[in-house]
């Protein structure tokens, strides 16, 4: 998706109405380091650190609704217990999203917990119960449904099959649609997406339409076979199925399947990203898009996702980020601002990831640079490097410095596999930045003593620690521009 395309699309969805119906689960993310294994059994003690709490499944798809701008109307199910106040509070602090909860004291509300520790999660305790909706809680969804889709331009289904998708609250979408003109999307986990009926898309992945149609689905030709044959068992108007790095393939009644490639991404947790996708589909629909530029903003907008921790949002500013460096070299993306550094450090920590930072001239890159910030990389997760200006160069080494202008220093700096980040400074000590990034770990050369590191007492005092980096002997870049003016003398 082109920046002009993706500008005028965010420019259409603001306001638009969407329906979010399905599972509505509460996710518990608890974060920690595990530094020793528990002398009662094999596995790892996790220190907990800090714990956040989030709506899941359904309510993560109206979540990334509203991120994007849209208006929300979530339909789900709770349980008379603490979970299901907890998911009441979640959606009242959603200013976007109106919650329509019906309440079932009968079950517990699904809760999904992850312990996490360096950005992987441990171990995942759900708390659920998957038998059908009935009776008065089945009809009061489905009469809920009626009201909530009025003004809505897409109803978005996600069937987790955790019970609430019967075919009662189906046949209510299927008329609340047919009332409103809204489109219908399902994103379902069913061995069968037969009883969805004439729903406009059926959005599973690669596996849940091989596991439908029992057929194979790794290559395109194979891909459009079990699309195919899932045209013939379903009623559905279109299937929309998503090979994550492979993209995603369309078959329409009676088009040719089209396949959509993706840009390639860093992956860090791809839980959730079904939920972006759906939700990015649902509300460019709901804007009255087309459907290729609606795939192609759902694309972006998991492929966004996928670089997050656990049940993430995106937000408009990142989809256009993601363009705008999408035709960046590697290096040049990692060359920020302040504010860009910021940005990057709190997705980070969302991930419970340890963040270092360091910071120098690193005029003439040389093999005691590469060697000392490979040390300092070893310390943390992502590392951060504070560059000095030119100006703050020719300050600190006097006339003729820097020999490499900040742009080149920058792009060398950045094309390392050590640094994740580059962000330039014009002081003469990076403590601003320090103070905005608060990382966890500061890095220095042995050259110094710790109580002489800039910022040290800082990191200290938010927890961090202050750590000295071995220097390599006979390497450094005024011994290299002694050497040159030698040699040419």
């Amino acid at each position: 998706m082109d920046l002009a395309a993706l500008q005028h699309l965010l420019n259409e969805v603001p306001g638009k109405r969407v329906a979010c119906v399905g599972d509505l689960m509460v996710d518990r993310f608890v974060y920690g380091t595990v530094n020793r294994v528990s002398p009662e059994a094999p596995i790892p003690v996790l220190t907990r650190s800090r714990e956040t709490v989030m709506l899941g499944a359904a309510g993560n798809v109206a979540r990334n609704v509203a991120a994007l701008g849209g208006s929300v109307a979530l339909v789900g199910l709770i349980g008379g217990d603490a979970e299901g106040h907890e998911a009441s509070r979640l959606v009242g602090e959603e200013t976007a999203i109106e919650g329509y909860l019906v309440t079932d004291p009968t079950r517990p509300t699904t809760l999904k917990t992850r312990f996490v520790s360096g950005g992987q999660q441990l171990l995942r305790v759900d708390l659920e119960e998957s038998r059908p909706v009935e009776g008065e809680c089945e009809q009061r969804l489905a009469r809920t449904i009626r009201d909530a889709a009025k003004g809505a331009g897409a109803i978005l289904l996600s069937d987790y099959g955790k019970g609430v998708v019967t075919d009662a609250v189906i046949a209510a979408c299927r008329a609340a649609a047919a009332e409103t003109g809204a489109k219908v999307v399902v994103d379902s986990k069913a061995r069968s997406f037969s009883r969805y009926g004439e729903v406009d898309l059926i959005k599973p992945n690669a596996a849940e339409l091989s596991h439908a149609t029992d057929l194979p689905t790794e290559t395109d030709a194979q891909v459009e076979a079990a699309l195919a044959r899932a045209l013939e068992l379903w009623p559905a108007r279109g299937v929309l199925v998503t090979r994550s790095g492979k993209g995603v393939s369309l078959a329409l009644r009676g088009k040719p399947v089209r396949h959509f490639p993706t840009v390639a991404r860093e992956v860090f947790d791809a839980s959730g990203a079904g939920d972006t996708a759906l939700a990015a589909l649902g509300l460019a629909l709901a804007a009255e898009a087309d459907l290729e530029p609606a795939i192609a903003f759902a694309q972006l907008a998991s492929g966004v996702a996928v670089g997050k921790a656990g049940t993430a949002t995106v937000s408009p500013e990142e989809l256009v980020e993601a363009v705008l460096t999408a035709h960046m070299a590697p290096a040049e993306a990692k060359v920020v601002t302040p504010q860009r550094m910021v940005e990057e450090v709190a997705r980070w920590r969302a991930q419970g990831l340890r963040v270092g930072f360091t910071n120098g001239c690193f005029d003439i890159l040389h093999r005691g640079h590469v060697a000392y910030l490979t040390q300092a990389k070893a310390w943390c997760d992502r590392l951060i490097v504070g560059l000095n200006s030119d100006d703050s160069v020719k300050a600190l080494k006097g006339e003729g410095r820097p020999v490499n202008d900040l742009e080149s220093r920058a792009l060398v700096l950045a094309g390392l596999q050590s640094v994740d980040l580059v962000a330039p400074f014009e002081e003469l000590t990076p403590i601003r930045l320090i103070e905005a990034a608060k990382p966890d770990v500061l890095i220095k050369g042995a050259d110094y003593a710790e109580d002489q590191v800039v910022g040290g007492d800082l990191v200290k005092s938010w927890g961090g620690e202050v750590r000295l980096a071995n220097l390599v002997d006979g390497y450094s870049t005024t011994a290299a521009i002694a050497r040159m003016k030698k040699e040419k003398a």
